[in-house]
């Protein structure tokens, strides 16, 4: 069975996906400084998977664009919504395989992330991992409404169908 906090972080991707629902491809790279634009948000995430879960958890780099383009201090660009929204996929996809094999031992193993990100427990990364997209998944429809875009989701989503709280 998934470990639960595997379940929570699918949740929360589709969570940030629903927030992404209808923005066309210029909205998505209009930035309001000093934010970055929603495009280059997904990007970032995007990296955070791969350095947290491919490379930290398998020592594997499928994009290595992404450590340049969109590490945290990366200067701000506004790339197409397309091209970040399908190297998210890439990454998320590569990712769930392994995600699928964890166990609640595993969340307990320590991660080395290399020289600039340090080590960490994989159930505290997890956790970090789920509440950076929160956090970019409020910034993207902060600046949504600062675009004046309407009908936008204004709260969780049915998380106690796709993923209710379960004890490991």
């Amino acid at each position: 069975m998934t470990h639960p906090l595997v379940d929570q972080l699918r949740f929360t991707r589709s969570e940030f996906i629903r927030g992404l629902e209808g923005l066309s491809e210029a909205d998505a790279a209009r930035r309001l400084p000093p934010l970055n634009c929603i495009s280059w948000n997904v990007g970032h995430l995007a990296w955070q998977e791969q350095q947290c879960f491919l490379y930290g958890g398998r020592n594997q780099i499928l994009l290595p664009d992404l450590n340049t383009d969109y590490a945290y201090g990366a200067p701000a660009c506004a790339p197409g919504l397309g091209t970040v929204l399908a190297a998210w996929r890439t990454i998320t996809a590569a990712v769930d395989p392994w995600l699928d094999t964890l166990a609640a031992a595993d969340m307990l193993r320590i991660l080395d992330r290399g020289a600039d990100f340090g080590k960490y427990m994989l159930g505290s990364l997890m956790q970090r991992v789920i509440y950076h997209y929160w956090y970019h998944n409020g910034e993207n429809l902060a600046i949504r409404q600062a675009l004046g875009h309407t009908n936008l989701p204004q709260f969780v989503g049915d998380i106690d169908k796709l993923a209710p709280f379960r004890a490991v």
